[in-house]
């Protein structure tokens, strides 16, 4: 009896909630799911609908249906939801990522995102810096708080003595900082033991009581050398010298930005992959960028960040490290060879579809 318990706790730890969403989410989420049953075809794969997707059917962009299969699952592989700006007026796409992708993230208590930025050797030629600027390597986590700050706080418009105002109230407490303080501290703990806290302290009491924070959580820490950067500063520096950069922890206004600058240093958002984690350790996993609408259903996305996400997923919800580095290296060997989707083709690669660069990803697990 003990050991059927055991079997079905082991099953019951490996199902995820897959929402390929809208646009290129479900071609690249199609060729993800074919890694993963190449590394391992055990996992439960419950599939819903999120974003435009959902609309179509239930009316309705983040549904009931879709917030309990994430809740019964054990790990969320996200694609991404959106559709065409020409398109946003329409019930359809009117504010659907605020009400599918906020809205999830607020459900599963989703309070900070981890994003990588690396720039591989292989494709050095695409990034945009100078090689001179990039030439000791790029290899930056950025750890953004996910759950306060001035997308969560009061917004409205009003008008006052004839003009017409608007105001976006930004907070946070204590507790929400510490939990992404403390997230940057032992991520840091994990790579090179040094941690950037990015705030706007001169001027902002958010950015105040963000600093006070980090400060105080900091003895916990010993090993890790803490350092403080006002956010334009660390934009500049991100430009200027990015090799200084290990970790980053910054708040959720400014870690939008400061990671999608980041997120430029490899050459395509195509190629970057993020998770978002609880305090509980849940974890969602997805591409940096969006739906791309434009390029959807015509074989030529890049499945590079949707496939590195899966990468992460096993890595941190599944303690599955092995299998992660196996499709990281699969990743880096097929660049290495030269084959390219469009995004980062160049003169002399081996330009394939996002199938085709899927083909031979499998062949070098």
């Amino acid at each position: 009896m003990k050991n059927s318990l055991t079997f079905l706790t082991i099953m019951k730890t490996k199902t995820i909630a897959v929402l390929a969403g809208d646009g290129i989410g479900p071609e690249v989420m199609a060729q993800t799911l074919r890694v993963l049953k190449a590394i391992d075809d055990s996992f439960i794969i419950k599939n819903g609908l999120i974003g435009g997707a959902a609309y179509d059917v239930f009316n309705n962009h983040f549904p009931d249906e879709t917030a309990q299969l994430c809740q019964d699952s054990d790990a969320v592989l996200f694609g991404s939801v959106g559709g065409p700006i020409d398109d946003a007026h329409l019930p359809k796409w009117h504010k659907c990522e605020a009400n599918s992708l906020l809205a999830l993230r607020q459900a599963l208590g989703l309070n900070v995102n981890v994003r990588p930025s690396k720039l591989y050797k292989s494709l050095i030629a695409i990034s945009p810096l100078k090689p001179e600027l990039i030439e000791q390597g790029v290899d930056i986590m950025i750890i953004r708080e996910l759950l306060g700050d001035i997308y969560f706080g009061e917004h409205k418009q009003f008008v006052d003595n004839g003009l017409r105002v608007a105001t976006d109230v930004a907070r946070y407490d204590e507790k929400q900082i510490e939990i992404a303080i403390h997230k940057g501290f032992q991520t840091a703990m994990s790579r090179n033991k040094k941690l950037t806290s990015v705030d706007k302290a001169n001027v902002l009491d958010t950015s105040k009581l963000w600093r006070t924070i980090a400060n105080e959580v900091a003895p916990q820490y010993p090993e890790v050398t803490l350092e403080h950067m006002l956010v334009d500063n660390c934009a500049m520096q991100l430009i200027l010298n990015p090799a200084q950069f290990d970790t980053i922890v910054t708040a959720n206004l400014f870690g939008d930005i400061i990671s999608d600058a980041a997120s430029a240093l490899p050459g395509s958002l195509g190629l970057m992959p993020s998770a978002s984690f609880s305090a509980e350790g849940f974890g969602l996993y997805e591409p940096s960028g969006g739906s791309a609408p434009d390029i959807a259903n015509q074989n030529i996305a890049n499945p590079t960040a949707q496939i590195l996400s899966l990468a992460l997923m096993l890595r941190y919800s599944f303690d599955m490290g092995q299998q992660a580095t196996q499709i990281e290296d699969a990743i880096i060997h097929t660049l290495e060879a030269g084959y390219r989707t469009g995004d980062i083709y160049q003169k002399g690669n081996t330009k394939v579809g996002t199938i085709e660069f899927t083909d031979e990803v499998l062949k070098r697990l």
